[in-house]
């Protein structure tokens, strides 16, 4: 679910239009201070202003609302307004903090489990990059844990659940993107150190028929076929129908090597875990 139909509560479905033909004396007579018009008229320039794609200017307004009428229902409405409005310019830390601000007044409003979302959706919507500082993608899976505990009832928390498993599936990326490079470079030990964590650490994730296969290249590299045909063989079991299977089994017994579990290290008990249905 997008960050918009999230807000159909919120924003009035009244046309541009309508908006126009509500605000006119406000449009007309803009030389006058704001304080001199009402919280109402206020709030709904700064939803024009969103309309007409300027969210810097609405978030303004919108702050203008909660400065001039801190105590009313309006200044409610216009700070978790202010928020998206944020987000919207992209401004994520000023959209935390108008979000956070939300969550400190009205805890037990019915627009917190969205204040949460936001927050969660700050750091999420800053990690498409694989390259980029891992760090905002840990404070994304944080902050969508927060929303899925919290409200777990909210359309938010259906939202947050698929956005955690992409996040993980990021951070499992990531892990592959650097065993690849040491595997490139014939590093072998530390390739295998990367592709372990994502066998280990993030097994549900796209990324395991590869990690596994890359496992199988880095073993045999190195010379160790008993860790080589172990990894072998729990792609056989879990994806066989994968083109990574097909490469590990032209790999192994190109070399004479069957794909099955052998020797005692920790892909031998990742096997004895899938043989038990405990793992995937």
């Amino acid at each position: 679910m997008g960050l918009d139909t999230g807000r159909h509560r919120i924003i009035a479905a009244a046309t541009l239009a309508m908006m126009l033909t509500g605000c006119g004396d406000f449009f007309t007579t803009r030389e006058q201070p704001l304080e001199s018009f009402s919280a109402e008229d206020i709030y709904k320039r700064a939803e024009f202003e969103l309309e007409t794609k300027k969210p810097d200017e609405a978030a303004r307004y919108f702050g203008e609302v909660e400065r001039l009428y801190p105590y009313s229902e309006w200044a409610k409405r216009a700070l978790i307004m202010q928020a998206f409005a944020y987000h919207r310019d992209r401004d994520y830390e000023a959209s935390r903090s108008s979000a956070q601000r939300f969550l400190d007044f009205y805890p037990a409003d019915e627009d917190a489990a969205y204040a949460q979302y936001l927050m969660a959706l700050s750091y999420y919507d800053q990690i498409d990059d694989v390259g980029r500082d891992q760090g905002l993608t840990f404070q994304a899976l944080q902050s969508m844990r927060d929303v899925i505990e919290k409200y777990p009832d909210s359309e938010y928390a259906r939202s947050s659940i698929l956005k955690f498993d992409l996040a993980f599936d990021h951070l499992a990326a990531k892990e592959m993107e650097i065993g690849r490079y040491y595997l490139k470079r014939k590093h072998y030990s530390a390739s295998i150190n990367r592709f372990r964590v994502v066998v280990e650490q993030f097994q549900t994730t796209t990324h395991t028929p590869e990690a596994l296969h890359r496992l199988v290249e880095g073993y045999l590299s190195l010379g160790l076929e008993d860790e080589a045909r172990t990894a072998g063989a729990i792609l056989g079991h879990n994806f066989q129908s994968t083109e990574w299977y097909q490469d590990s089994f032209a790999l192994l017994t190109g070399r004479g090597l069957t794909l099955e579990p052998a020797g005692s290290g920790w892909l031998r008990n990742v096997y004895r875990q899938v043989i038990q249905g405990e793992w995937l």
